[in-house]
Protein backbone atom coordinates (compact mmCIF):
# COMPACT_ATOMS: atom_id res chain seq x y z
CA UNK A 1 0.00 0.00 0.00
CA UNK A 2 1.70 3.44 -1.45
CA UNK A 3 0.33 6.94 -0.18
CA UNK A 4 2.27 10.02 1.57
CA UNK A 5 2.81 8.55 4.51
CA UNK A 6 3.90 4.89 3.64
CA UNK A 7 6.65 7.46 1.02
CA UNK A 8 7.19 9.93 3.84
CA UNK A 9 8.39 7.75 6.86
CA UNK A 10 9.63 4.56 4.06
CA UNK A 11 7.17 2.05 5.54
CA UNK A 12 5.05 -0.59 3.90
CA UNK A 13 1.39 0.18 5.97
CA UNK A 14 0.28 3.84 6.71
CA UNK A 15 -0.20 2.80 10.00
CA UNK A 16 1.86 4.11 13.46
CA UNK A 17 2.11 2.88 16.96
CA UNK A 18 1.47 5.68 19.28
CA UNK A 19 4.82 6.58 21.43
CA UNK A 20 2.92 5.70 24.87
CA UNK A 21 4.57 6.50 28.03
CA UNK A 22 5.53 2.90 30.49
CA UNK A 23 4.55 1.20 27.17
CA UNK A 24 6.45 1.74 24.39
CA UNK A 25 10.03 0.79 24.18
CA UNK A 26 12.18 -0.66 21.84
CA UNK A 27 10.82 -4.21 21.92
CA UNK A 28 7.02 -2.84 21.09
CA UNK A 29 8.41 -0.53 18.24
CA UNK A 30 10.95 -3.56 16.50
CA UNK A 31 8.05 -5.33 16.35
CA UNK A 32 5.52 -2.95 14.46
CA UNK A 33 8.29 -2.00 12.34
CA UNK A 34 9.06 -4.84 11.20
CA UNK A 35 5.60 -5.74 10.90
CA UNK A 36 5.24 -3.11 8.02
CA UNK A 37 3.76 -0.19 9.99
CA UNK A 38 6.25 2.33 12.44
CA UNK A 39 6.94 2.18 15.80
CA UNK A 40 7.53 4.70 17.80
CA UNK A 41 10.03 4.89 20.95
CA UNK A 42 8.06 6.12 23.71
CA UNK A 43 10.55 9.03 25.64
CA UNK A 44 7.92 10.76 28.02
CA UNK A 45 9.10 7.75 30.67
CA UNK A 46 12.71 7.64 29.74
CA UNK A 47 15.33 8.91 31.25
CA UNK A 48 17.89 10.44 28.75
CA UNK A 49 20.23 7.60 28.90
CA UNK A 50 17.96 4.94 28.79
CA UNK A 51 16.38 6.80 25.85
CA UNK A 52 19.76 5.97 24.61
CA UNK A 53 19.94 2.30 25.53
CA UNK A 54 16.33 1.44 24.09
CA UNK A 55 17.11 3.75 20.31
CA UNK A 56 20.74 1.70 20.20
CA UNK A 57 18.56 -1.55 21.24
CA UNK A 58 16.38 -0.61 18.32
CA UNK A 59 19.01 -0.23 15.78
CA UNK A 60 20.19 -3.34 16.49
CA UNK A 61 17.40 -5.70 16.07
CA UNK A 62 15.93 -3.55 12.92
CA UNK A 63 16.49 -2.16 9.77
CA UNK A 64 13.42 -0.88 9.11
CA UNK A 65 12.39 2.39 10.05
CA UNK A 66 11.21 3.59 13.24
CA UNK A 67 10.95 6.50 15.33
CA UNK A 68 11.02 8.62 19.23
CA UNK A 69 7.82 10.23 20.44
CA UNK A 70 9.06 13.49 22.70
CA UNK A 71 6.90 15.23 24.74
CA UNK A 72 8.25 19.00 24.46
CA UNK A 73 7.98 19.61 28.00
CA UNK A 74 9.97 16.96 29.05
CA UNK A 75 12.54 18.70 31.56
CA UNK A 76 15.72 17.10 29.90
CA UNK A 77 14.43 18.29 26.55
CA UNK A 78 17.90 19.31 24.70
CA UNK A 79 19.38 16.31 26.22
CA UNK A 80 16.91 14.50 24.83
CA UNK A 81 17.19 15.60 21.31
CA UNK A 82 20.89 15.83 20.96
CA UNK A 83 20.85 11.71 21.87
CA UNK A 84 18.12 11.89 19.47
CA UNK A 85 20.33 13.51 16.88
CA UNK A 86 23.62 11.52 18.18
CA UNK A 87 21.99 8.58 17.37
CA UNK A 88 21.19 8.52 13.85
CA UNK A 89 17.06 8.70 14.37
CA UNK A 90 15.45 9.52 11.67
CA UNK A 91 11.86 10.22 12.43
CA UNK A 92 10.41 12.41 15.35
CA UNK A 93 6.84 12.46 16.51
CA UNK A 94 6.40 15.12 18.86
CA UNK A 95 3.93 16.23 21.62
CA UNK A 96 2.50 18.21 24.14
CA UNK A 97 3.89 22.06 23.59
CA UNK A 98 4.71 23.95 20.59
CA UNK A 99 7.10 22.59 17.55
CA UNK A 100 8.16 25.79 16.25
CA UNK A 101 11.05 25.81 18.80
CA UNK A 102 12.34 22.32 17.60
CA UNK A 103 11.64 21.37 14.42
CA UNK A 104 13.89 23.53 12.29
CA UNK A 105 16.80 21.69 14.83
CA UNK A 106 15.72 18.44 13.32
CA UNK A 107 15.49 19.18 10.19
CA UNK A 108 18.92 20.50 10.04
CA UNK A 109 19.95 16.68 11.13
CA UNK A 110 17.63 15.52 8.48
CA UNK A 111 15.08 14.35 10.71
CA UNK A 112 11.51 13.52 9.57
CA UNK A 113 9.16 15.35 12.01
CA UNK A 114 5.27 14.73 13.06
CA UNK A 115 3.42 16.95 15.32
CA UNK A 116 0.59 15.58 17.63
CA UNK A 117 -2.30 18.03 17.76
CA UNK A 118 -5.83 18.38 19.59
CA UNK A 119 -7.34 21.10 17.55
CA UNK A 120 -7.61 22.98 14.03
CA UNK A 121 -5.64 25.86 15.63
CA UNK A 122 -3.00 23.61 16.77
CA UNK A 123 -2.74 22.32 13.63
CA UNK A 124 -2.22 25.39 11.67
CA UNK A 125 0.18 26.57 14.13
CA UNK A 126 2.21 22.97 13.48
CA UNK A 127 2.07 23.65 10.03
CA UNK A 128 3.58 27.01 10.43
CA UNK A 129 6.73 25.83 12.22
CA UNK A 130 7.44 23.54 9.29
CA UNK A 131 6.76 20.13 10.37
CA UNK A 132 6.16 17.20 7.71
CA UNK A 133 3.03 15.68 8.91
CA UNK A 134 0.38 16.55 11.46
CA UNK A 135 -1.49 14.00 14.14
CA UNK A 136 -4.87 14.96 14.79
CA UNK A 137 -5.79 13.36 17.96
CA UNK A 138 -9.12 13.20 19.24
CA UNK A 139 -10.65 13.09 22.84
CA UNK A 140 -11.59 9.87 22.35
CA UNK A 141 -7.21 8.93 23.08
CA UNK A 142 -6.09 7.67 26.12
CA UNK A 143 -3.07 9.06 28.52
CA UNK A 144 -3.21 13.11 28.22
CA UNK A 145 -5.29 14.41 26.00
CA UNK A 146 -6.76 18.24 24.64
CA UNK A 147 -8.52 20.50 26.40
CA UNK A 148 -11.03 20.81 23.24
CA UNK A 149 -12.69 17.68 24.03
CA UNK A 150 -12.93 17.43 20.21
CA UNK A 151 -14.33 13.93 18.67
CA UNK A 152 -11.57 12.21 16.13
CA UNK A 153 -14.90 11.96 13.55
CA UNK A 154 -14.90 15.91 13.97
CA UNK A 155 -11.31 17.00 13.91
CA UNK A 156 -9.89 14.89 11.13
CA UNK A 157 -12.41 16.31 8.13
CA UNK A 158 -11.87 19.85 10.26
CA UNK A 159 -7.59 19.60 9.86
CA UNK A 160 -8.01 18.42 6.80
CA UNK A 161 -10.02 21.17 5.42
CA UNK A 162 -7.40 23.92 6.88
CA UNK A 163 -3.86 22.41 5.85
CA UNK A 164 -2.67 19.67 2.64
CA UNK A 165 -0.02 17.93 5.08
CA UNK A 166 -0.16 14.45 5.59
CA UNK A 167 -2.53 13.54 8.26
CA UNK A 168 -2.41 10.65 10.57
CA UNK A 169 -5.42 10.09 12.02
CA UNK A 170 -5.51 9.27 16.29
CA UNK A 171 -7.91 8.81 19.36
CA UNK A 172 -10.29 5.69 19.17
CA UNK A 173 -8.69 3.58 16.20
CA UNK A 174 -8.01 -0.11 17.01
CA UNK A 175 -9.31 -2.29 14.05
CA UNK A 176 -9.30 -1.92 10.36
CA UNK A 177 -12.72 -0.05 10.33
CA UNK A 178 -11.94 2.00 12.25
CA UNK A 179 -8.77 2.89 10.15
CA UNK A 180 -10.65 3.11 7.08
CA UNK A 181 -13.50 5.52 8.48
CA UNK A 182 -10.27 7.70 9.65
CA UNK A 183 -9.23 7.73 5.78
CA UNK A 184 -12.55 8.35 4.67
CA UNK A 185 -12.19 11.39 6.58
CA UNK A 186 -9.63 12.93 5.59
CA UNK A 187 -6.71 11.00 6.79
CA UNK A 188 -3.65 9.47 5.03
CA UNK A 189 -2.97 6.74 7.91
CA UNK A 190 -3.55 6.29 11.68
CA UNK A 191 -1.97 6.08 14.85
CA UNK A 192 -2.85 3.72 17.31
CA UNK A 193 -2.13 3.63 20.67
CA UNK A 194 -3.98 2.17 22.99
CA UNK A 195 -4.26 -2.01 21.03
CA UNK A 196 -0.78 -1.62 20.84
CA UNK A 197 -0.34 -1.19 24.79
CA UNK A 198 -2.01 -5.36 25.42
CA UNK A 199 0.20 -6.52 23.10
CA UNK A 200 2.91 -8.89 24.14
CA UNK A 201 5.79 -6.39 23.39
CA UNK A 202 4.40 -3.83 25.21
CA UNK A 203 5.97 -3.20 28.30
CA UNK A 204 3.32 -2.31 29.96
CA UNK A 205 2.65 -4.66 33.62
CA UNK A 206 0.85 -7.81 32.99
CA UNK A 207 -1.88 -6.61 35.94
CA UNK A 208 -2.16 -3.93 33.92
CA UNK A 209 -3.06 -5.45 30.55
CA UNK A 210 -5.36 -7.65 32.05
CA UNK A 211 -7.63 -4.40 33.91
CA UNK A 212 -7.38 -3.20 30.12
CA UNK A 213 -9.09 -5.87 28.68
CA UNK A 214 -11.94 -5.87 31.21
CA UNK A 215 -12.70 -2.30 30.43
CA UNK A 216 -16.19 -2.35 29.29
CA UNK A 217 -18.39 1.32 27.02
CA UNK A 218 -18.36 4.14 29.53
CA UNK A 219 -15.43 2.73 31.82
CA UNK A 220 -13.10 5.29 31.32
CA UNK A 221 -13.34 8.98 31.94
CA UNK A 222 -11.03 12.65 30.85
CA UNK A 223 -10.39 14.19 34.30
CA UNK A 224 -7.93 16.12 35.77
CA UNK A 225 -8.52 19.09 33.34
CA UNK A 226 -7.29 21.77 35.04
CA UNK A 227 -3.62 19.98 35.14
CA UNK A 228 -2.88 17.71 31.93
CA UNK A 229 -6.40 16.70 30.63
CA UNK A 230 -6.06 12.40 31.22
CA UNK A 231 -8.08 9.58 30.05
CA UNK A 232 -7.86 7.09 32.41
CA UNK A 233 -9.76 3.69 33.56
CA UNK A 234 -12.24 4.25 36.88
CA UNK A 235 -10.59 2.67 39.59
CA UNK A 236 -9.82 3.39 43.24
CA UNK A 237 -7.46 6.46 42.74
CA UNK A 238 -10.55 7.96 40.42
CA UNK A 239 -12.75 7.60 43.20
CA UNK A 240 -10.47 9.24 45.48
CA UNK A 241 -9.94 11.86 43.09
CA UNK A 242 -14.00 12.29 42.20
CA UNK A 243 -14.37 12.99 45.99
CA UNK A 244 -11.99 15.62 46.14
CA UNK A 245 -13.52 17.40 43.02
CA UNK A 246 -16.62 17.77 45.26
CA UNK A 247 -15.54 20.47 47.46
CA UNK A 248 -13.96 22.08 44.44
CA UNK A 249 -10.91 21.91 44.91
CA UNK A 250 -7.91 24.56 43.73
CA UNK A 251 -5.17 23.34 41.20
CA UNK A 252 -2.89 22.94 44.33
CA UNK A 253 -5.21 20.56 46.07
CA UNK A 254 -5.42 18.50 42.96
CA UNK A 255 -1.61 18.81 42.82
CA UNK A 256 -0.98 17.72 45.80
CA UNK A 257 -3.55 14.61 45.79
CA UNK A 258 -1.94 13.75 42.65
CA UNK A 259 1.82 13.46 43.58
CA UNK A 260 4.33 11.57 41.21
CA UNK A 261 4.42 8.66 39.27
CA UNK A 262 0.93 7.66 39.24
CA UNK A 263 1.47 6.54 35.67
CA UNK A 264 4.06 4.75 36.31
CA UNK A 265 2.51 3.32 39.12
CA UNK A 266 -0.19 1.74 37.44
CA UNK A 267 0.85 1.20 33.76
CA UNK A 268 4.37 0.02 34.45
CA UNK A 269 3.77 -1.28 38.30
CA UNK A 270 0.58 -2.53 37.78
CA UNK A 271 -1.02 -1.07 41.18
CA UNK A 272 -4.50 -1.23 40.08
CA UNK A 273 -6.01 0.81 42.58
CA UNK A 274 -3.45 3.67 43.24
CA UNK A 275 -1.95 4.13 40.02
CA UNK A 276 -3.22 6.28 36.84
CA UNK A 277 -4.39 3.35 34.59
CA UNK A 278 -4.40 5.50 30.90
CA UNK A 279 -5.83 3.85 28.16
CA UNK A 280 -8.32 5.20 25.65
CA UNK A 281 -12.26 4.67 25.02
CA UNK A 282 -11.57 2.19 22.19
CA UNK A 283 -9.86 -0.12 24.66
CA UNK A 284 -13.49 -1.98 25.03
CA UNK A 285 -13.26 -3.54 21.84
CA UNK A 286 -10.24 -5.67 23.06
CA UNK A 287 -10.70 -9.30 24.03
CA UNK A 288 -7.40 -10.71 23.95
CA UNK A 289 -3.15 -9.67 24.25
CA UNK A 290 -1.58 -10.68 21.08
CA UNK A 291 1.98 -9.87 19.31
CA UNK A 292 2.20 -6.66 17.87
CA UNK A 293 2.94 -8.05 14.45
CA UNK A 294 -0.40 -9.99 14.99
CA UNK A 295 -2.24 -6.70 16.09
CA UNK A 296 -0.81 -4.92 12.48
CA UNK A 297 -1.93 -7.91 10.39
CA UNK A 298 -5.03 -8.17 11.81
CA UNK A 299 -5.77 -4.64 11.49
CA UNK A 300 -4.89 -4.28 7.71
CA UNK A 301 -6.81 -7.51 7.04
CA UNK A 302 -9.50 -5.91 8.26
CA UNK A 303 -8.87 -2.73 6.46
CA UNK A 304 -8.43 -4.53 3.23
CA UNK A 305 -12.05 -6.36 3.51
CA UNK A 306 -13.32 -3.02 4.78
CA UNK A 307 -12.40 -1.29 1.93
CA UNK A 308 -13.79 -4.27 -0.43
CA UNK A 309 -17.50 -4.04 1.10
CA UNK A 310 -17.68 -0.43 0.36
CA UNK A 311 -16.20 -0.17 -2.95
CA UNK A 312 -17.79 -3.52 -4.17
CA UNK A 313 -21.33 -2.98 -3.63
CA UNK A 314 -21.44 -3.80 -0.51
CA UNK A 315 -24.18 -1.39 0.22
CA UNK A 316 -26.96 -2.06 -1.11
CA UNK A 317 -28.62 1.28 -0.14
CA UNK A 318 -26.36 3.27 -2.28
Amino acid sequence: MKNRITSLFGIRYPLVQGGMVWVSGWKLAVAVSEAGGLGLIGAGSMYPDVLREHIRKAKKATEKPFGVNVPLLYPDIEEIMQIIVNEGVKIVFTSAGNPKKWTGFLHEHGITVAHVVSSVKFALKAAEAGVDAIVAEGFEAGGHNGREETTTMVLVPAVRRETELPLLAAGGIGTGRQMLAAMILGADGVQMGSRFAVSEESSAHEAFKQAVLKVKDGDTILTLKEIVPTRIIKNKFYEQLAEIYRSKPDTETIRRFLGRGRAKKGIFEGDLDEGELEIGQVAALFDEILPAGKIVENVMNEFRQSVETCCSGGFDFI
